[in-house]
């Protein structure tokens, strides 16, 4: 009879191992970023998330970095479309869900840390359901770029006045333009893979980008000075497929999200060392890096937050709101 026993337990175990695997679903995870996890934030994030799911549930996730799957403006598509399941993006956010591009309000955030505040807290949430009504998308936590920093190679800066006169490289998006224009500097859109071309033949003075990028590719080499004045801080969104997550088992849902969550802070951390090692190395290679006080730093903000802040509320109408709650969100975790 034992025998009997046991061998019924075999039998339904092997069943139940059988179904699991048959209902086994794999999460593709895209993003832009290299596949380094020790150097790259998207790349560790990525890692992290693919260890915590697939050793806490049958699901399995593979990572495609480095863009292997197109730009982020792809991967968004691709994840409403549903066909990429997690996807880590920045920028891309906004142009499918414009109240995002409120993040990008120059000069919004005095430090990391209130901004890890505002976009765990009730900002965050709300921020992230909006979103998802928008897109079908669920923001499962937030990630960190990194605040983005100007570089030229004319002369230092230390005030607006100081940019008047010098073109600089922006993204090929409105609220640079108008930021820099609010400067007194020249933006000049240009695409990415152009960048160094332009800083070498001269077609613009600078650019902007966090310092982690500056360094990583050889920008520190075109260019003489750095100001750190964190102008945008830049983050990242993990999303994931809403109708996907809903198919998710209670217990995978609660995991997937624990992941994210886990994810999102290991890419903070590789940005901020990131960050601190790239102002160290650039100025162990000659680049003159300069901090500026707050005094100076309300300086910019006072010359570039209206000509933005006047485009998104043209931009977004009734969403504008969202300027608003951003600015309460931030005065409240600074206090």
């Amino acid at each position: 009879m034992a025998f009997k026993f046991a061998a019924l337990a075999a039998t339904t175990a092997l069943v139940a191992g059988m179904a699991a695997s048959a209902n086994a679903q794999t999460i593709r995870f895209g993003h832009v970023d290299p596949d380094d996890w020790m150097a790259s934030k998207k790349g560790a994030a990525a890692h992290i998330f693919k260890n915590i799911v697939e050793g806490e549930t049958d699901l399995t996730v593979e990572l495609f970095p480095a863009g292997a799957l197109g730009n982020e403006d792809e991967l968004v598509g691709q994840a409403e479309e549903g066909l990429t399941q997690v996807v880590m993006v920045s920028g891309a956010m906004s142009k499918v869900c414009p109240a995002a591009g409120v993040l990008d309000i120059p000069y919004t955030f005095s430090s990391a840390t209130i901004a890890w505040d505002v976009l765990d807290g009730e900002f965050g949430d709300a921020l992230a359901e909006h979103c998802l009504e928008q897109t079908g998308l669920r923001t499962l936590a937030y990630g960190e770029t990194g605040f983005r920093n100007f570089t030229n190679n004319t002369r230092e800066i230390r005030s607006p006045a100081d940019m008047e006169g010098l073109k600089f490289r922006v993204q090929p998006i409105p609220l640079y333009v108008e930021m820099v224009s609010g400067l007194g500097g020249e933006p000049t859109p240009i695409a990415w893979t152009e960048l160094p071309n332009a800083l070498s033949t001269g077609v613009v003075d600078g650019q902007e980008n966090p310092v982690g990028v500056i360094y990583n590719n050889g920008l520190h080499e075109l260019q003489k000075y750095m100001t750190l004045d964190g102008h945008v801080y830049a983050a990242d969104f993990i999303l994931i497929s809403d109708d996907f997550y809903q198919g998710l088992s209670d217990a995978e849902q609660q995991v997937v999200a624990k992941a994210a969550r886990v994810a999102g802070n290991m890419g903070r951390a590789i940005q901020q060392w990131g960050t601190a090692e790239g102002v160290n190395k650039v100025q162990e290679e000659g680049m003159q890096v300069y901090s500026p006080t707050a005094d100076e730093i309300a300086a910019f903000a006072e010359k570039a937050q209206p000509a933005v802040i006047e485009y998104l509320r043209g931009e977004l109408g009734d969403d504008a709101v969202w300027i608003d709650n951003l600015q309460e969100a931030v005065s409240s975790a600074s206090n």
